[in-house]
């Protein structure tokens, strides 16, 4: 398979909504997650990052459900498995982030560390954001909106 081959199997409608919403997901987060660490201060960082999942992931499935994997379904049994399914998903990926997060701002206390002007908590956030985003678009992809029946 030649290169030209890989690209247009990757790069598509799917990926960019994905990539686009993504970036919107993401700004939701850390504006969120910014305001709230300027709230209660750096020692809240792992209450800042829950508040910013909850607004972010709410996002996040409308999103992904109407834009990024037009799953049209709004039968009660459809919009059951997929909330339950996205949320285990992004549950599961948030602990990840939240574990890296603890990891980062109590154990090695990377807050006190600024590189270009970013505080060492908020870079450790955006590396573990970028893992994450792999993540879930493999688990919305293959597992959450994968039956065809329900896309438009």
């Amino acid at each position: 398979m030649n290169m030209r081959n890989i690209l247009k199997k990757t790069i598509n409608r799917e990926t960019v909504t994905y990539l686009i919403f993504g970036l919107l997901t993401t700004v939701i987060n850390y504006a969120v997650f910014w305001l709230f660490l300027k709230i209660l201060g750096g020692a809240a960082a792992l209450i800042a990052n829950v508040v910013a999942f909850v607004f972010a992931t709410s996002f996040a499935y409308v999103t992904n459900k109407l834009f990024v994997f037009q799953s049209c379904s709004w039968k009660g049994a459809v919009i059951r498995k997929e909330i339950l399914s996205f949320l285990s998903a992004r549950v599961l990926s948030f602990l990840f982030e939240e574990a890296g997060l603890f990891v980062c701002a109590n154990l090695l206390k990377l807050g006190r560390y600024t590189v270009w002007g970013i505080d060492g908590i908020m870079l450790s956030k955006i590396i573990l954001s970028l893992v994450v985003v792999a993540i879930n678009y493999v688990l919305s992809k293959f597992l959450i909106f994968k039956d065809q029946e329900n896309r438009g």
